[in-house]
């Protein structure tokens, strides 16, 4: 992205991009190259890139201060000499054009444009080990990856198909052979006149890439692809254990976690990849109006919408990173379709959606879906989606990527730019306030409140508006108490104001994709995804809720149920009776810098009693001079938690969207 920071205040500029800001000052104030910028470099080249201004102060966190960068061009030239020591870095990303100077409210910075590393070059990692010296960026700071994060960056750095392996100790006995013959049925009417209809079922699965040879280690046998596309669900666990195909109906437009029907690997059919997808298509397209039309004496049951649906699933399946935790995931719901791989993209999400940019994570997979007819050429699928999906003239798709835990959504909604229902909901609710909005701000509101929250890239998509002006606008819809906000940067997220409507159920769950439910007997062998649900299936829980708030926005299920307790993420949330409520009881904390751990906890446990509270709100609160609250939540919350006495919302412990509430039945 190129951005000219003479034209753009650092706050749009943070929205813009993923931005790190670095005094940059050194010991002496003479200006020096900071030892942390080897880790900002790292996890914005491992993820979607990004732009370091040094000479820019942020502190606290969303606040900048220009400070002027003394003596660059030593930093610049240290800066080159490290980029170019292997010592220090495994991969120089830059070029002259990524290092200049810039004038910024009349100080001059140096600008480091970091890209977005090819998969070739990940991990971009400091030293000469990758593992403990890989970076991932992760709200707004850099953490270190885990060794499994890594060993899927190298994979996907060696193979460019991951389908590819020759399996050893797998063969024909572990397909299911009804799959296989479907298969042969589907390929023969697509190709009735092709050599290979007549081929033995050895022969022909070799043809089709189902089976292989590795001439390195002089061995043949059945690919990962062929297990993945005809075995045995837990056959393919003995050999991928986190495998899980989950299909999900929903009965309405709604935010809730009920299911009328569903489909995962139970026993009851194959389990796997071909046999879901003709399941789930039929599924999914089982009550579309298919208008009349004939060809050629035949009636067309092809519609662009089939087409887009049908792209989106096999687009799921065979860009999916199978070794990962998170599972395949398909929802319906009257108003939309959602999907769910484990992985990121491996091309930037705005080059595929421009199509002609293609790296098929399982290439293999590819080539037998499109033998019987089915995906696009390579580069093609998603601009059909979108192109599809514009015709009907219904909300442009949701592609987007969520980094922990890897996965990548798609978001099919039918429904208008402007739906009827939701502006009428909106002009009975805010009345003159909304009516008097400009078309932008409209935009703005009925996004968020239709997909649960809008952000600063979402908009762009939806307008031809200047980045400024959006950021300026969101900003306005804040103040005004339309919007309320939480996070910082490119993290910021708006939403409708609890004031005029609840919030309880917007809450982003993407990061709870991988949860450690315990499992029944019958469901040991499921992925711990599926823990909590029906007594058919061992309490296996509804997981398709666990995407990001465009694909579902469930409310979030906690450690403990706790029936009515709100979720507090942000302070703009509450009345200011209710805020007066709880900044007394956080008072004899807050009114001093030093207190006894002892008060500190009992403080906190009033504060959470009946309410969950984010991480940050908590920090607020208590006035600690560590907004982020990662001291907090070490010295304080984290013991509260294994003692049993404070419950989290999330799984994940170090989730920055963490948010707590007391165990009142604890003792």
């Amino acid at each position: 992205m190129s951005l000219d920071l003479e034209k753009l205040d650092l706050a749009t500029l943070s929205e813009a991009c993923e931005l790190e800001c670095k005094a940059a000052q050194g010991r002496d104030g003479r200006g020096e190259l900071p030892d942390d910028l080897w880790k900002t470099y790292s996890a914005m080249a491992n993820g979607e890139g990004g732009v370091i201004l040094l000479g820019v102060q942020e502190k606290p966190p969303g606040q900048f201060k220009v400070l002027g960068l003394p003596g660059l061009e030593r930093v610049r030239k240290a800066l080159w000499d490290n980029l170019h020591n292997r010592k220090q870095i495994s991969a120089n990303l830059l070029s002259e054009a990524d290092v200049q100077p810039v004038m910024l409210d009349g100080q001059v910075v140096l600008r480091v444009r970091v890209p977005r590393a090819a998969r070739q070059l990940r991990p971009v990692h400091l030293g000469a080990n990758p593992f403990g010296s890989t970076y991932l960026r992760r709200h707004e700071g850099d953490y270190a990856a885990d060794d499994e994060t890594v060993r899927r960056m190298l994979a996907e750095r060696v193979e460019d198909s991951r389908d590819e392996r020759v399996l050893q100790g797998f063969d024909v006995a572990d397909l299911d052979l009804d799959t296989v013959q479907a298969y042969r049925n589907r390929f023969a009417a697509v190709k009735p006149n092709h050599p290979w209809t007549d081929l033995a079922v050895p022969e022909f699965l070799e043809r089709i890439g189902a089976f292989g040879r590795n001439r390195e280690a002089g061995t043949s046998g059945l690919r990962l692809a062929g297990l993945l596309m005809f075995g045995r669900a837990e056959v393919i666990r003995d050999a991928l254990p986190h495998y899980m195909v989950d299909y999900q109906e929903r009965p309405e437009a709604k935010t809730e976690k009920r299911w009328i029907d569903r489909l995962v690997p139970d026993g009851s059919w194959s389990g796997n990849l071909y046999d879901f997808f003709r399941r789930v298509y039929q599924k999914l397209t089982a009550d579309l109006k298919v208008p009349f039309q004939l060809q050629e004496g035949q009636r067309i049951e092809d519609t662009p919408v089939h087409e887009a649906v049908r792209e989106a699933l096999v687009n799921t399946l065979i860009h999916a990173d199978f070794s990962g935790r998170v599972s395949v995931l398909v929802v319906k719901r009257p108003d939309m379709f959602g999907f769910r791989n484990p992985g990121l993209m491996r091309v930037p999400p705005e080059l595929a959606v421009m199509g002609g940019n293609s790296d098929c994570r399982n290439r293999r997979l590819q080539t037998m879906f499109q033998l019987v007819g089915y995906g696009d050429h390579a580069g093609s699928g998603i601009p059909k989606i979108y192109r599809n999906w514009a015709g009907q003239h219904w909300r442009r798709p949701v592609l987007q990527q969520v980094a922990a835990p890897e996965q990548t959504l798609m978001e099919l909604r039918m429904s208008s730019l402007l739906p009827p229902d939701t502006v009428a909901l909106l002009e009975g609710q805010l009345g003159s306030r909304f009516t008097a909005l400009g078309p932008l701000e409209r935009l703005a509101v009925v996004t968020a409140a239709t997909e649960g929250q809008i952000n600063h890239s979402r908009l762009r998509e939806l307008s031809t508006e200047h980045s400024a002006d959006i950021t300026k606008m969101l900003g306005r819809l804040v103040r005004d108490g339309l919007l309320g906000a939480e996070g910082i940067g490119r993290g910021m997220v708006y939403f409708l104001s609890s004031q005029h409507f609840p919030r309880r159920d917007l809450v982003d769950l993407a990061g709870e994709a991988a949860n450690d439910g315990s499992l029944s007997p019958e469901t040991a062998s499921l992925t711990p995804e599926l823990g909590r649900l029906t007594p058919e299936l061992g309490r296996l829980t509804p997981e398709l809720g666990r995407l990001t708030p465009e694909l579902g926005r469930l409310t979030p299920e906690p450690a403990a149920p706790a029936p009515g307790a709100a979720w507090i993420a942000d302070l703009t949330q509450l009345e200011e009776a209710d805020l007066d409520v709880l900044r007394n009881l956080a008072f004899p904390v807050s009114s001093r810098k030093r207190v006894p751990p002892e008060l500190m906890r009992q403080a906190v446990l009033a504060l959470c009693t009946g309410r969950y509270l984010g991480l940050r709100v908590l920090a607020s609160l208590l006035n600690r001079r560590d907004q982020g609250g990662s001291d907090l939540r070490k010295r304080i919350l984290n013991p509260l938690v294994q003692e049993g006495r404070l419950l989290r919302a999330l799984p994940n412990a170090n989730d920055p969207r963490q948010a707590y509430l007391t165990n009142e039945r604890h003792g």
